[in-house]
């Protein structure tokens, strides 16, 4: 099979689909793989990286969508890139269709195989793709939200550690998953008050032994969020449903109840976001106020970090990859029921349930394409 990478054009995106170690083992495989010029440099890999493992190399991103069979990115196409799609082929790669109307009509309108990251599940009921940045983005929302909070950027003023005989800063933690529970490590080691919110007990009795009482731990009710958002510094939005928007749990009649120059960083951005107000902003200008609260909702947090980012996604996607790769996208999601979990369009048929029901489209199952 030829596997396509081309260099992704959202603003202020560094990452890249494929390391060159995973361009490796795909051509071990027998497979050919097809790098955009460049794509990897934002990553720290030079196309001469590629071409020692093994690829070839494209001067522009349409020759890497004609020539392939799969395309492996990192975000969602973006409307150029849509447009190049075709019936046959397979797309790999972040989708988060739940939010976003016209990503989803056009790839039904161009008949691609879509297999989203965010979607493909695990034996523990885990999202082994969405993990790894879930990581990334969870670790760097206190360090992007205590920047938020200087004055300068329209925060209050309030160092998140505090010194001794000023108190620390108050971090409440929306979501006690994958991204709360690396917020929480973050803002913890730099010496905030943390409050982790959840809606799970057994979870936040986890929590509660990993931390060692180092932080706090508060089931998650309506009225428990509104009190803790009164003397709130930073609230840090960690909340998923897999596959579906995110719901929304500040409201805009509830910033005037915080604290003036109080920052909202909302991890769940890609999936519409956990905050009234929140939309998605860039790396470039990541920042806006709402009411004098300072709203951080950059869509590709991990893009910041790139190198790390994209190794650490290349590490959880390649088995992926290989399996489709060397079976086809159908015998592959026949024989794993977690990869098959994952297969969002088809055919110009939307085949995620979430995603038909957030959008009003109807869908229907992974099993049905298959049986069909």
């Amino acid at each position: 099979m030829r596997i396509g990478c081309p260099k992704e054009v959202k603003p202020q995106e560094f990452r890249v689909g494929l390391t060159p170690d995973a361009a490796a083992e795909a051509v071990r495989h027998g497979h050919g793989v097809l790098i955009e010029s460049n794509a990897g440099i934002g990553a720290g890999f030079t196309d001469a990286d590629y071409i020692a493992a093994g690829a070839e190399i494209a001067p522009d991103a349409k020759l890497v969508f004609d020539a392939s069979q799969m395309i492996v990115k990192v975000k969602e196409p973006q409307a150029a890139e849509r447009q190049m799609l075709r019936d046959g082929q397979l797309l790999f790669t972040y989708l988060h269709l739940a939010p976003d109307p016209d990503q989803t009509r056009d790839l039904l309108a161009s008949g691609v195989t879509s297999i989203a990251y965010e979607t493909v599940t695990d034996t523990r009921g885990g999202l082994p793709l969405l993990a790894p940045m879930s990581e990334v983005a969870g670790r760097l929302a206190p360090q992007v939200g205590s920047w938020a909070l200087q004055k300068a950027n329209g925060g209050r003023g309030v160092l998140l550690g505090g010194v001794p005989g000023v108190r620390p800063a108050n971090v409440i933690i929306i979501g006690g998953g994958v991204v709360g529970a690396a917020a929480a490590r973050v803002a913890v080691g730099m010496g905030a008050n943390v409050t982790v919110m959840d809606r799970s007990v057994p979870r936040l009795s986890y929590l509660d032994d990993v931390f060692m009482g180092k932080l706090t731990t508060q089931y998650a009710s309506a009225a428990a969020t509104a009190d803790l958002l009164t003397t709130a510094d930073m609230v840090i939005g960690a909340v998923l449903i897999p596959g579906a928007a995110a719901p929304k749990l500040v409201s805009r009649a509830q910033l005037s109840t915080m604290l003036p120059g109080a920052v909202l960083v909302d991890v769940a951005i890609d999936q519409g976001g956990c905050f009234e107000t929140s939309r998605p902003t860039t790396h470039q200008d990541p920042i806006y106020e709402v009411d004098g609260i300072v709203h951080y909702c950059v869509a590709n947090m991990p893009g910041a970090v790139a190198r790390t980012s994209t190794q650490a996604l290349g590490n959880a996607t390649l088995p992926f990859v290989l399996a489709l790769a060397d079976k086809g996208w159908r015998q592959a999601i026949t024989d794993d029921p977690h990869l098959r979990a994952g297969l969002s369009t088809h055919q110009g048929r939307l085949t995620s349930l979430p995603v038909g029901e957030a959008l009003g489209i109807l869908a229907v199952t992974p099993d049905a394409i298959l049986a069909g």
